[in-house]
């Protein structure tokens, strides 16, 4: 088992003991009678010097870059501040020979942001998740998510597992992806919620982190066939109280990737949105978004999506996320609540991230009311059978209940300020692109 990491040799005071490291060479430099190999492991990068009176010379010259070798040698203090410390090298032992033709080499510094080799890194992507800033994000997603799980076991939530095969697709059933299995037309899930709902009369603060699929194509830049979901579902609530809760958890998931992710933005050459700390986030109804898109020159009609450029013409009129609050009925699902003092809209809002990076989250007050859902079905066309056991929790003490739903490569795009959310999950599922890998 690997016990010794760069980042163990780098900070290590330890001088002249030999020491054993793992990795794979990054990159060689030759001058005349001396090697440097930069050595890469998950941790960081490492200078190996090998001098032309060590046996080993000649391997170090000719080995190919992306080789992983064993190297045994002392640390000394390197020359300057690039290389603090440097591995003075004894002997070398190649593990596994990099025999395959792959540019740019995947620890090269190439820009994974290149449209013109998005291509070729998608279908490379099993071998360039070892690019330093593909490193990054990934590393970004992993720190993100601890600071989402620290927030919902701060405030009280249990974490409830859901299934991805699901007879009920929340949207129309041409929006899902399905499959037959036993005779039967199934699912995967695109939203967890109504296993939440059933969860949270017995919890009361329940959530949820898992996968989601969608059938209807985009090309959009926040479009995933599958991506990830942060769901949370909350007893006793309305929809100001739902925002005051996202609101905390953005602000909260932000300070945490300040404090635990400082170098990711250097890797990328990017910088962190700070946007999600100036909270309250600002609030505008969707009739009053249209007016405004009218003056500005940009026409919808009434009952249709916000679309990626009315989002971002929106977000030119606010300096942080802003709530788009009251969605028309036809275009949301059936299980949220009617407005009462606006029976064309529900008691919805969508997050609307800043500096036009598109809707982040959506949250809603959930039907309680029998009579309610009996109508909201009917008119969405949910009535089938398999529907049944939601107009039972309607039927056994329901309580006012509503939850939101975020996107998790979403977030990490605008937190990043990245172009695309494909870069934002190790291995992106996209429409018109064949699965590889």
């Amino acid at each position: 088992m690997k016990t010794v990491f760069v980042r163990d040799l780098v900070v290590s005071s330890t001088h002249d003991a030999p020491v054993s490291l793992t990795g794979w060479i990054k990159g060689r430099r030759c001058h005349k009678a001396t090697v440097f190999l930069d050595i890469v492991d998950s941790t960081g990068t490492i200078q190996a010097v090998v001098h032309d009176n060590n046996g080993r010379f000649s391997l170090a010259k000719n080995i190919p870059l992306e080789s992983s070798v064993t190297i045994i040698g002392s640390i000394a203090n390197g020359n300057g501040s690039k290389h603090a410390r440097e591995l003075l090298v004894d002997s070398i032992e190649v593990i596994g020979t990099a025999s395959l033709s792959l540019s740019p080499r995947a620890h090269e510094q190439a820009d994974i942001f290149d449209e013109s080799r998005t291509d070729h890194l998608l279908s490379n992507r099993h071998l360039y998740l070892r690019n330093e800033k593909a490193m990054a994000i990934l590393k970004f997603r992993d720190i993100l998510m601890q600071g989402v799980r620290y927030w919902f076991m701060d405030n009280g939530y249990t974490e409830i597992t859901a299934p991805v095969l699901t007879v009920l697709p929340l949207y129309s059933d041409g929006s899902a992806l399905s499959c037959e299995i036993d005779g039967e037309r199934v699912y995967l899930t695109q939203c967890v919620g109504f296993y939440l709902e059933s969860a949270v009369h017995a919890f009361e603060r329940v959530y949820n982190i898992g996968p989601s699929f969608r059938g209807e194509e985009s090309r959009s830049k926040r479009h995933l066939m599958e991506y990830w979901h942060v769901k949370g579902e909350i007893a006793h609530v309305n929809r100001d109280d739902l925002m005051k809760i996202v609101e905390d958890l953005i602000g909260s998931i932000t300070r945490y990737v300040i404090r635990n992710a400082v170098m990711v933005p250097d890797i990328l050459n990017t910088e962190l949105c700070l946007d999600g700390l100036k909270t309250p986030f600002p609030r505008i109804s969707y009739r009053d978004a249209l007016k405004l898109l009218a003056r500005r020159g940009m026409s919808l009609e009434f009952g249709k999506s916000l679309g990626s450029e009315e989002e971002a013409l929106l977000s030119q009129e606010f300096k942080t996320p802003f709530w788009v609050v009251g969605i028309p009925r036809q275009i949301e699902p059936f299980p949220y609540v009617i407005d009462p003092e606006d029976p064309e809209v529900t008691l919805t809002a969508d997050l609307i991230a800043s500096r036009g990076y598109g809707e982040l989250l959506g949250i809603a007050e959930k039907i309680h009311d029998l009579d309610m859902l009996d109508e909201r079905m009917t008119e969405k066309g949910k009535t089938g059978p398999e529907y049944e056991w939601l107009r039972e929790l309607r039927q056994y003490g329901c309580v006012p209940h509503g939850g939101f739903g975020m996107g998790v490569e979403r977030l990490i795009r605008w937190l990043l300020q990245i172009p695309h959310v494909r870069d934002a999950m190790p291995f992106p599922r996209i429409f018109r692109r064949r699965i590889r890998p």
